[in-house]
């Protein structure tokens, strides 16, 4: 590999799928979570299978926190994502685009379901206008930005009204549709760098 390649790779958004299914508990939501258990160093996402079950305690947003809200689903497809040398405004943003790209994701999939509609709204997901699809926080730690994004598999038990991607949608092949949305992300994280280094300043 040629030096320009292996300084492109160096900086490329990592991504990668974890087959082995264990709980969100928010406690995942840490600085250097992914490179401690996976091996995987620098700016990356990774997605994985489990139930989410939030204590109270490590609750990130403080709105959830006075409205004594409670996050829960039995099955839940999850994304961290950690980004260094990035401040939370863009960190925001970040996740925004993220959950741009699973919205374009399921609508490219239920293209043929004109009885399903799913609205964004923020980093929100809706499916028929009332069913909450999707959680997400971004938060800042001492080193980086960190970014949790979860799409119900199964909605039955969550304390809202929610659907799920198995459960309303019909969607079986999971895994396929978070390497689908990894894969995007860090295409978008890389051409958006690029972009920022091709253009010269005006005066």
């Amino acid at each position: 590999m040629h030096a320009i390649e292996e300084q492109k790779a160096a900086s490329a958004m990592k991504y990668h799928f974890i087959d082995e299914e264990f709980p969100y508990t928010g406690e995942e939501l840490a600085n250097h979570w992914i490179y401690k258990n996976f091996g995987i160093l620098g700016d990356a996402v990774v997605g994985f299978i489990g139930p989410c079950d939030i204590d109270k305690r490590r609750m990130v947003d403080l709105e959830d926190v006075l409205n004594d809200d409670e996050i829960y689903s039995s099955r839940m497809l999850n994304f961290i994502i950690e980004i260094f040398d990035m401040d939370l405004r863009e960190g925001v943003i970040l996740q925004r685009l993220f959950s741009a790209i699973i919205h374009g994701k399921l609508l490219d999939i239920l293209r043929n379901s004109p009885d399903i509609h799913i609205r964004r709204i923020g980093d929100d997901l809706f499916v028929n206008e009332t069913k909450k699809l999707s959680v997400s926080i971004c938060t800042v730690s001492p080193t980086s930005i960190l970014i949790h994004a979860g799409l119900n598999i199964q909605s039955e038990g969550t304390p809202v009204e929610a659907a799920g991607l198995s459960s309303e949608l019909g969607i079986q092949q999971i895994k396929q549709l978070a390497i689908s949305c990894m894969k995007t992300l860090s295409e978008e994280w890389e051409d958006i760098k690029l972009c920022c280094c091709k253009v010269k300043a005006v005066v």
